[in-house]
């Protein structure tokens, strides 16, 4: 059994924030809107994430 460690990064800039997680949270007014995994996930994708006006958590595997 592989176990990791969590490390929380708050950050705008999109590709420094692609190049070190496994996984995006994506929020908005203090609420999270998207949980994204890294597989080849794009900056146009977290954008979209971000400006949907769903109200609930969203999950993919990119």
């Amino acid at each position: 059994m592989q176990q990791g460690i969590a490390v929380i990064v708050v950050s705008s800039e999109l590709p420094e924030v692609l190049g070190l997680s496994d996984r995006v949270l994506v929020m908005h007014q203090g609420k999270i809107k998207a949980s994204l995994e890294n597989r080849n996930l794009t900056q146009e994708q977290v954008i979209e994430a971000a400006l949907r006006s769903e109200n609930h958590v969203e999950k993919h595997a990119v």
